[in-house]
């Protein structure tokens, strides 16, 4: 009769683990079979549908555009002003943003004499403003950086205010206790507690900023993306148009997975799930 000891017992449970690599390993396994169906379906969807080439071209169709105009039309050129455009559109816009939430969340006061003008701003269509923008300021890349900049702007700024007004009272009360300062109080408690708020408004406004960006390409553009884009719409060239959206894309993306990992880094003391992008 086999007895179990108190020794047993206690000794902790060493059955092995699944590595986590394993379950990476299938969530990228996963994840690029998805991308080969459906670069598949791209390919050869088009011709069992009887779609004609004009309307919805096929992936290898999109390549060999993507190669002519590496060649001929500049590609890599208008994909680096585009690229510069987004990221000064937001940096400037989370800047912005930043400051004005910090501002309203310590000013009651000026939240309620500012919100109006502020939700007024953001109401209005900001493809209205890209026209004026090119009307001041010329055919370059300003009016692109400041419409990206309009549309980066309130995410980030409402997600900070909303984290600085939610602040534990204790925790300011506790710091206070010792002896901090206004600006210790900022820096210690109200800003760290708003930084999860403050990346979940980055992750959105890198996304907005490619948006902004082609906004004003595509209103008045000589150069980028937006350019080509319109530029192939004019020639009835779908290819080029998807070269266009697949490189606009792949900038966001960048930009996107940027945002992420310097999250990973700053909050890399908050739990895995907290800041998982699934």
């Amino acid at each position: 009769m086999n007895t179990t000891t108190a020794k047993e017992l206690a000794a902790p449970d060493r059955r092995p683990s699944v590595p986590a690599f394993s379950e990476k390993a299938r969530t990228v396994c996963g994840s690029l079979a998805l991308l080969v169906l459906f670069i598949a379906a791209w390919q050869w969807g088009p011709g069992m549908l009887g779609m004609p080439e004009y309307i919805l071209p096929n992936f290898m169709q999109v390549v060999r555009e993507s190669v002519v105009m590496w060649n001929g039309a500049q590609l890599l050129q208008h994909f680096g002003i585009t690229a510069m455009e987004v990221v000064f559109g937001f940096l400037f816009g989370a800047l912005l943003g930043l400051a004005v939430g910090v501002a309203l969340g310590l000013s009651p006061r000026a939240e309620a004499m500012l919100s109006p003008y502020i939700l007024a701003l953001q109401i209005a269509p900001k493809v209205a403003f890209a026209p004026l923008f090119v009307m001041w300021l010329g055919y370059t890349i300003y009016p692109k950086i400041i419409v990206a900049v309009l549309i980066v702007f309130f995410p980030i700024m409402i997600n900070v205010l909303s984290a600085i007004r939610t602040v534990d009272p204790d925790m300011v009360n506790l710091v206070r206790t010792l002896n901090a300062g206004r600006w210790q109080i900022f820096h210690l408690v109200e800003f760290r507690s708003a930084l999860p708020a403050l990346f979940s408004g980055l992750r959105i406004a890198s996304t907005l900023s490619v948006i902004g960006v082609t906004v004003g390409e595509l209103v008045g553009g000589n150069q980028g993306l937006g350019y080509l884009l319109v530029d192939g719409e004019g020639q009835g060239n779908t290819a080029a148009v998807f070269v266009a959206i697949v490189a606009l894309t792949m900038i966001g993306v960048v930009t996107y997975g940027f945002v992420v990992w310097a999250e990973r880094k700053v909050l890399h003391y908050i739990p895995k799930a907290n800041t998982s992008t699934v």
